[in-house]
């Protein structure tokens, strides 16, 4: 690099144009990097304390150099603070905390600083690229983008994407995949960071939203957003579900997205390496898009529990294989699709668990109530599931069930308070004998059998309560409350500590 004095200032300005074309940056950010160059160059030579400003005339090229000085009553640093008095002699109106800048005489460049101040620029370039990648990327987080496969590394995929490179890593590209240089490759932008070495674009092949856009750019009623991907579940390579709905009920979604002779849905297959893909119709209604889901099985009966959130699903007997998958992989892919815990049983199974479960609810009523079973049976025929249920339903409806008349009912009802009462006393016993405070009864919401839980698990005073989360909370008492209630029982138990703070406020 030559001296500044003799450096030819519009070729300065022809190298930071032909620099901002070819980086495809602003042509005022090469500018900034040469001036923070001469600014370092400046220092070297004038002392490294100093405060030194260099500017570039953008329109002719000048540089002109000046020390900046801090205007202060008491001088503390020479090499960037002035007097106040002094400051005025140079410029009447400076106040205290104005900065002076005094012009000084341009600088010769020797070899090594020509060579400091190239780095600056090289640096700060590249600094500016990166920004610039990064700013381009970071809102295409989620397309689709074509590339050249630049190298292959441990399994790694390196993509050109052009003004900038992208990465597929091993885990991210389908079973059995492999790419050699100068390949062309299609994949999902699902990440950009920024990192020591530059904007990291990470690109994914088996991604579910990869399936998806690829199915926009086949689909243009996808595109045009009259078909809707509502859910994508997959196991790369293999299998996956896909579920639509249609804005136009005149547009089978199902239908669309095949295509005539399954034209569209082939071209997605090929670009995903033969991996099979069922498309499902959506539904609001969680029974009907379990039922859907698992196809091509068959379904007979579903039977939603929406506080578990599991769905249990009954096929018949020929049909458990086709629903379970191989390696489970259409249940799994269902359950992932659908959001809910899939089980499945065959009818057999269904019907056995079914008449455990009446055997457990006749037996449960024969211990409690001291009845005969055939009596037992007709309660749990009817739906009671418990001895509560009996003795808190009115004594009329008790004898409205066929069999039962009014005298029985009413005994019925009696043998279920008793026993009710008989337990609570037994637990009260319990809970004292366990040591749980009274203070913890008075928090409300909870029932003896969940006081005695907590005290089993060491859970005694309000304050154990109150250290509690929410859900560690609903663990204690074994899922017995709902996280809503967990949430109002803690906070009350908390209350106190607020009124302490109050107080001491």
């Amino acid at each position: 690099m030559e001296t500044a004095a003799s450096y030819n200032r519009q070729e300065m300005l022809h190298v930071a144009d032909a620099v901002a074309r070819e980086k495809g940056i602003e042509r005022e950010i090469v500018l900034h990097a040469m001036e923070d160059a001469i600014q370092k160059a400046a220092r070297a030579r004038y002392g490294q304390e100093n405060d030194i400003r260099a500017e570039i005339d953008p329109k002719t090229g000048d540089i002109k150099l000046f020390r900046c000085l801090e205007v202060v009553e008491a001088v503390e640093n020479e090499a960037t603070q002035i007097a106040i008095a002094e400051a005025k002699d140079r410029n009447p109106d400076a106040q205290a905390g104005d900065i002076l800048a005094e012009p000084l005489p341009p600088i010769d460049f020797g070899r090594i600083a020509a060579q400091s101040a190239k780095q600056v620029i090289v640096q700060k370039v590249r600094e500016a690229e990166r920004e610039r990648h990064y700013n381009e990327f970071k809102d295409r987080i989620g397309e689709i983008v074509h590339g050249l496969v630049k190298r292959v590394e441990f399994g790694n995929v390196t993509v050109d994407l052009g003004r900038a490179e992208g990465v597929v890593r091993r885990d991210e590209l389908l079973p059995r995949e492999t790419f050699r240089r100068g390949d062309r490759i299609r994949a999902y932008i699902y990440d950009v960071r920024r990192e020591a070495r530059g904007p990291q674009i990470f690109l994914s092949r088996t991604h579910p939203q990869f399936m998806a856009k690829l199915f926009a750019q086949e689909v243009p009623e996808i595109y045009d957003r009259i078909i809707e991907i509502k859910a994508v579940a997959r196991d790369p390579g293999s299998r996956a579900k896909i579920a639509v709905i249609s804005h136009d009920s005149s547009i089978d979604p199902v239908g669309a997205c095949v295509g005539m002779r399954g034209s569209r849905v082939q071209a997605v297959v090929q670009e995903l390496q033969g991996e099979k893909i069922d498309i499902i119709q959506w539904s609001p209604d969680p029974a009907t898009f379990v039922v859907n889901a698992l196809a091509p099985a068959e379904v007979t009966k579903v039977v939603l529990d929406e506080d578990d959130h599991r769905i249990a699903v009954v096929v018949p007997d020929e049909q458990l294989s086709l629903a379970i998958g191989r390696r489970g992989q259409n249940v799994r892919l269902a359950s992932q699709l659908t959001g809910w815990q899939i089980d499945i049983l065959t009818e057999k199974e269904e019907s056995e668990r079914r008449q455990e479960e009446f055997r457990r609810r006749t037996q449960i009523l024969i211990d409690a109530l001291g009845v005969d079973e055939t009596i037992a049976q007709l309660l749990a025929t009817e739906g009671f599931a418990s001895v509560e249920e009996v003795a808190f339903v009115p004594v009329e409806e008790l004898a409205g069930i066929e069999g039962v008349d009014e005298t029985l009912a009413a005994d019925l009802h009696r043998r279920a308070s008793e026993h009710i009462e008989r337990e609570n006393a037994r637990l009260e016993s319990e809970r004292k004998a366990l040591g749980v405070a009274d203070e913890v009864v008075a928090l409300g919401g909870m029932t003896p059998a969940m006081l005695v839980a907590l005290g089993q698990k060491g859970i005694k005073s309000r304050d154990d309560v109150a250290d509690l989360a929410t859900d560690e909370l609903v663990e204690a008492v074994d899922g017995a409350l709902s996280e809503e209630d967990a949430a109002a029982i803690v906070m009350a138990a908390r209350a106190h500590w607020f009124e302490n703070e109050e107080k001491k406020d």
